[in-house]
């Protein structure tokens, strides 16, 4: 089995048109996920990295596990509200409306080394917002790896575009 046969696809979902690539099941398999996870920390082997960045909600799940493979700390990216210290925040522009993503002031230090991970890359607003906040934070960037890149929205393109090394385990086609 691949890492692209172990993710379901929902036709249709939030709304008409849309294939909804959902990793939950990836996850659920025991084969799958450690292999997920096993890729995603490869491009940093060797490289000093001193905290994983997980975006809200997925990116916890296998930012958490690549920062324990990685021996570095994690830090979570958050929606509005939901950290309970001092933040930094940014606005960012969804397909539907705009929301923000939050920060701790204390969680990046200055010139430490972040790898950015999330579930998937589609228009790359979130993953561009996380980028803004890091680059905030004082950090210093070495890569982003997503599971799955939808290639056609440009999300990885946009943040390539930026200089950041982009890394993703499928492709698939369409939205």
């Amino acid at each position: 089995m691949t890492l692209a046969d172990a993710i379901r696809t929902i036709p249709d979902h939030p709304k008409p048109g849309i294939q909804f690539r959902d990793i939950t099941t990836l996850l659920a398999d025991p084969r799958a996920f450690r292999r997920a996870i096993e890729e995603l920390v490869q491009p940093f082997i060797g490289a000093r990295v001193d905290k994983v960045a997980g975006i809200e909600a997925r990116g916890f799940i296998l930012g958490g596990a690549v920062a324990h493979q990685l021996c570095a700390g994690f830090v979570p990216l958050r929606k509005k509200g939901k950290l309970p210290h001092r933040t930094r925040s940014v606005a960012y522009t969804l397909e539907y409306g705009v929301d923000e993503m939050e920060i701790h002031e204390d969680a990046v230090g200055a010139g430490e080394t972040v790898v950015l991970i999330d579930d998937l890359i589609a228009t790359g607003g979130t993953a561009l917002a996380a980028v803004e906040l890091l680059n905030q934070s004082g950090a210093r960037l070495i890569g982003a790896s997503f599971v799955v890149d939808l290639p056609e929205l440009g999300g990885a393109d946009r943040l390539r575009a930026l200089g950041v090394e982009v890394a993703s385990l499928v492709s698939f086609s369409g939205h």
